[in-house]
C-alpha cells in the first residue's frame, strides 16, 4: 500500500525539523532527535570543530584541549574548516559562522596573521580557503595570502602542463620537430645545421644523417579560437581555479587564440590577464547570483570564425536567469558552426553536480555536455582541433 503524497511531505518536514534541533543541540542529544544523514554529520562536525570551544577558553577545541586550529601541513584545520562551511551551508549561515569565528573566538590566524600565512604550506586546500576569505584580509595580510596562492597555482601549472602537452603530442609549434617525414614538411634550415659535422671536405657535401621536419598541426591550430565561460558562484570554486590554470596553460603553448571570462549575473572577461592565473584568482567574487544566458551570448561576440572556434561552458547548469534567453543564445552559437561544450566539472576527480534538466536541453541544442578533468578537457580539445 503506497502511502499518501501528503504524507510523505510531512514525513520529510519532520525529519528535518529533527535534524535542525539535532544540530542545535549537538551530540548527545542523538536518543531525542535521532541520528544524521552524512551530510547532516558533516554539518554537525563543522558546528562541533567551532562552537565545542565554547566553556573551554578560545582556540581551543572543546575535545581536544591539546590541539589548536593551525596552518600547520600535518594540521589544516582552519582551512578544511573553512572550505566545508563553504560548500555545507547556505551564505547567510556562513556569514554568520565565519563572525563567530573571528569575533567569538578568535579563530583569525587565516585572515590576520600574514606571519602564519608566510609559514603555511601551499597546496589546494589553503588555496581554496584563502580565496573564500581573502574580501576578509587586510593589505598586510592579502600580500602574504597572494604569495601563498601564488606557491599553489605554480605547483597545479606544472602538473596541468604536462597533460596538456601530452594531449597535443604532435600537435606543437616550430621549436618541436616532428617524427613524419613528409617532404613538404621538410625543414632545410635545421637539417643542415645539425648535420655539418658530417661535412665531406673532399666532396664537398654536408652528409644528411638525421633529417628534420617541421610539424605542420601549428599553422592548423594557430587559426583555432577557444572561448572558457567560467561560472564563479561558490560551488565553482575547484573549477574557477582549474580553469585559470588550464587557460594559462594552453596560452603558454601558443596553441590557440585562449579568452577567459568569468560570470555571475554580470560578466567579466580576463582575457588580458589570462598569463597569470593568480591575478585571475585574486579577482573572483564566489557566490552571487548565475546568469548563464548572458554569458553565452557574451561569447558570441568575441567568435571569429565560428568553424575553428570552440566554446567551453564550465558550470553547474544552475540557471538564474530566464531559461529560453539561455536556450537561444546556446543555440545560436551551435547554428553558426561553433564547437560548444559544457562542462559540470573541471576539477582532479571531476565529481559533477548539475541541473540535469537544463544539462539534457543544451544536449538536445546541439551542445557536448560531460564531466571533465583538465587533462581530459586538453584530450578532447586536441582531438577535435586535429580532426
Amino acid at each position: 500500500m503506497e502511502t499518501p503524497p501528503g504524507e510523505d511531505i510531512a514525513a520529510e518536514s519532520s525529519a528535518q525539523r529533527q535534524a535542525r534541533w539535532r544540530l542545535v543541540m549537538g551530540s548527545g542529544s542523538e536518543q531525542l532527535c535521532g541520528g544524521l544523514s552524512h551530510q547532516e554529520q558533516q554539518q554537525e562536525n563543522c558546528l562541533s570543530f567551532l562552537y565545542d570551544r565554547e566553556g573551554h577558553g578560545q582556540n581551543v577545541r572543546g575535545r581536544n584541549d591539546n590541539r589548536s586550529g593551525s596552518l600547520d601541513a600535518s594540521a589544516l584545520t582552519v582551512p578544511e574548516w573553512i572550505n566545508q562551511i563553504h560548500e555545507l551551508f547556505p551564505k547567510s549561515t556562513i556569514e554568520r559562522l565565519e563572525k563567530d569565528a573571528l569575533e567569538r573566538y578568535q579563530l583569525d590566524e587565516m585572515v590576520t596573521n600574514p606571519d602564519v600565512l608566510a609559514r603555511a604550506q601551499p597546496n589546494q586546500t589553503l588555496l581554496k580557503a584563502v580565496l573564500r576569505t581573502k574580501h576578509l584580509m587586510n593589505q598586510d595580510v592579502l600580500k602574504a595570502a597572494q604569495q601563498l596562492v601564488r606557491k599553489a597555482v605554480e605547483q597545479l601549472m606544472e602538473e596541468m602542463a604536462e597533460q596538456v602537452r601530452s594531449a597535443f603530442q604532435g600537435s606543437v609549434d616550430r621549436r618541436h620537430r616532428s617524427f613524419l617525414r613528409i617532404a613538404k614538411n621538410f625543414d632545410v634550415q635545421t637539417t643542415l645545421r645539425r648535420n655539418l659535422k658530417h661535412y665531406d671536405p673532399g666532396k664537398r657535401r654536408v652528409l644528411v644523417e638525421t633529417p628534420y621536419f617541421y610539424s605542420r598541426v601549428r599553422r592548423q591550430v594557430d587559426r583555432w579560437q577557444i572561448i572558457i565561460l567560467v561560472d564563479e558562484s561558490g560551488s565553482m570554486l575547484d573549477s574557477v581555479i582549474h580553469s585559470a590554470v588550464t587557460a594559462a596553460v594552453f596560452y603558454s603553448m601558443q596553441m590557440m587564440k585562449v579568452h577567459l571570462c568569468i560570470f555571475d549575473t554580470s560578466v567579466v572577461d580576463l582575457t588580458d590577464q589570462i598569463v597569470d592565473p593568480v591575478e585571475t584568482l585574486m579577482k573572483v567574487q564566489l557566490g552571487g547570483g548565475t546568469d548563464i544566458g548572458q554569458a553565452v551570448a557574451y561569447a558570441s561576440t568575441l567568435v571569429e570564425n565560428p568553424q575553428r572556434t570552440i566554446v567551453a561552458l564550465i558550470t553547474d547548469f544552475y540557471e538564474g536567469g530566464p531559461a529560453g534567453r539561455l536556450y537561444a543564445a546556446a543555440r545560436q552559437l551551435v547554428e553558426s558552426g561553433v564547437t560548444c561544450l559544457g562542462l559540470a566539472a573541471l576539477d582532479g576527480q571531476a565529481d559533477p553536480t548539475y541541473d540535469e534538466q537544463i544539462a539534457a536541453q543544451m544536449v538536445k541544442i546541439g551542445w557536448h555536455v560531460a564531466a571533465m578533468t583538465p587533462g581530459e578537457l586538453a584530450q578532447w580539445v586536441a582531438e577535435k582541433v586535429r580532426a
